[in-house]
């Protein structure tokens, strides 16, 4: 089985990255519920226990088919490249009722029950309170599991749309596409996903390439008319996420740097900002930007404007130092 997505010639002019904090909410409510996704996070899932104990994640959960339809009202692609929580949720709370019904329907389907279930005869006889009561059980999840680690996810996201941008750049997107995840493939029309279940034209629309902290190891496509077609795929660098500062520092880095810039120098593995650092090694943003002026200064970063940051990133030198080389 695959997923197929044929590529009109608008479709090549119409790619676009993007980075959603509503579709790591949705994630992260899936992680909670899948033993399979948890590898990677379970410093994450330790911190976050008891908050999430108090959460209701049951009517998001029942509209998470492990195979089938998820809303795409619920959690539609971004509206744009750099959306903020507050602006995706109040697209979500403006769904057309009676569409997001029809969609809802389509997704309870996929769960034996479901529909006929006291909640989902509910949700269905009430559209508009069902929206309401959606959006308010993903702002409570976001709240809770995502909003407090954002500075850290949000850099780790965007430094891999920086460093596929490049790539883009480089090579273009036939070549880039394969390069997100092993299961892709490209022919010069169509992009396949193995084991997908998809076939999609993409009709000129073109193509919304996310990456994802919490939906490891799955690549996903989807969204039907009128929503962009998406593909979303796991983030550059999740594995060292979690990573505690100071536990990758060579110590011979540390005699000779000093500990905190030694610690800045290696937490680059994917390239950040300031302030995503400062948030990931629990130092001062002020402390974090003089080490990095240092660093740089001796040769061992680079630095580029992306959107409203300024992201770091080891050269080569740089790079030779962090590994003991």
């Amino acid at each position: 089985m695959a997923s197929h997505l044929h590529f009109g010639d608008d479709d090549f002019l119409n790619c676009r990255f993007a980075v959603s904090p509503l579709w790591e909410t949705h994630d992260a409510v899936r992680t909670l519920r899948r033993p399979d996704r948890q590898g990677y996070h379970v410093p994450w899932l330790r911190r976050i226990r008891a908050a999430a104990a108090g959460l209701d994640l049951a009517p998001l959960w029942l509209l998470m088919p492990r195979r089938g339809h998820s809303p795409d009202w619920l959690g539609p692609p971004p509206i744009g490249p750099a959306a903020t929580f507050e602006e995706e949720i109040a697209a979500v709370r403006a769904a057309d009722p009676e569409a997001a019904r029809e969609d809802t329907a389509r997704s309870l389907a996929c769960t034996p029950g479901a529909a006929d279930s006291a909640r989902g005869r509910a949700w269905l006889a009430d559209p508009l309170g069902m929206v309401r009561e959606l959006a308010d059980a993903l702002e409570a999840a976001w709240r809770v599991l995502v909003e407090p680690e954002w500075p850290r996810l949000r850099a780790l996201l965007e430094a891999d749309v920086a460093f596929h941008s490049r790539r883009l750049a480089e090579v273009g997107l036939g070549t880039l596409l394969p390069e997100l995840d092993s299961r892709l493939s490209w022919d010069g029309r169509t992009l396949t996903l193995a084991g997908g279940v998809y076939e999609r034209r993409l009709g000129g629309r073109g193509l919304v390439l996310m990456p994802s902290v919490f939906c490891w190891p799955d690549v996903i496509t989807g969204f039907d008319p009128p929503w962009q077609p998406a593909l979303v795929y796991p983030a550059r660098g999740v594995g060292a996420l979690w990573a505690e500062p100071g536990a990758r520092t060579p110590e011979a880095l540390v005699r000779l740097l000093g500990r905190n810039r030694a610690a800045v120098l290696a937490a680059l593995d994917d390239p950040a900002s300031t302030t995503a650092l400062a948030h990931r090694l629990g130092l001062a943003a002020s402390s974090v930007s003089s080490h990095l002026s240092v660093l740089r200064d001796s040769g061992l970063l680079t630095s580029r404007r992306y959107g409203h940051q300024v992201l770091y990133e080891r050269t080569p030198l740089g790079m030779a130092l962090a590994s003991g080389g």
